[in-house]
């Protein structure tokens, strides 16, 4: 179960359907979109290909996207959340889906999550990725899971480093992006060189997911 307080002030917790999950979170953390599942259905698809060893989440929020990935591939997961509020409930969440002996939570800074021996056959990430100035069309919405900075590309570069360092030769990072436009930025960026990009999968003009994998 959690280890950090979920509940340090009333909430409305609220529940909501992910593929094979149920999902709890509150108001504090980012609403699980519907369409993200897409993202843990081509990560576990991705799986049956890759060699062994547990599935990394980067920017994990309340945890049902790398949850769901690892359930249907059955793996072993790790997840990586800044926010301890989001991280309390993604270990909620794997309790809930009966995982808790399988998926590890970690409350840390991308950089800093990691042993440096630690590699990975897949990664997904769900970094925030909008542009600080176009916070305001989100107000509902954490700040801490949205805004990417000026460009919309700080956190995202942190998860590219990250997985520089941690994935194996061959493996495939899904990175969800901004729309096939910030998949072009992201192509450009000298932090992907690293990697070799496969294919993007725009589900409308701001949602995409971005294959790339580890040369």
């Amino acid at each position: 179960m959690p280890t950090v307080p979920l509940h340090d002030t009333p909430r409305v917790t609220r529940t909501c359907r992910f593929g094979p999950l149920e999902i709890e979170f509150d108001d504090r953390v980012l609403t699980p979109r519907p369409w993200t599942f897409e993202q843990s259905s081509w990560a576990a698809q991705l799986s049956s290909s890759v060699g062994p060893g547990p599935i990394l989440e980067l920017c994990a929020g309340a945890g049902q996207i790398g949850l769901a990935a690892a359930v249907l591939a059955d793996r072993d997961l790790v997840q990586v959340e800044l926010d301890p509020v989001a991280a309390g409930w993604a270990l909620a969440n794997a309790a809930r889906a009966g995982r808790s002996a399988r998926v590890e939570v970690r409350t840390a800074h991308l950089a800093q999550a990691l042993r440096t021996e630690e590699t990975f056959p897949l990664a997904l990430a769900d970094p925030p990725y909008l542009r600080s100035d176009d916070r305001a069309r989100w107000p509902d919405d954490p700040a801490l899971a949205i805004d990417g900075g000026p460009d919309g590309l700080d956190v995202v570069r942190a998860c590219l480093a990250v997985a520089t360092g941690h994935l194996e030769p061959g493996a495939p990072l899904l990175l969800q992006v901004a729309g096939a436009g910030q998949a072009d930025e992201v192509a450009r960026l000298g932090d992907a060189d690293a990697f070799e990009i496969r294919e993007t999968r725009a589900y409308d003009s701001e949602r995409a997911v971005l294959l790339l994998v580890r040369r």
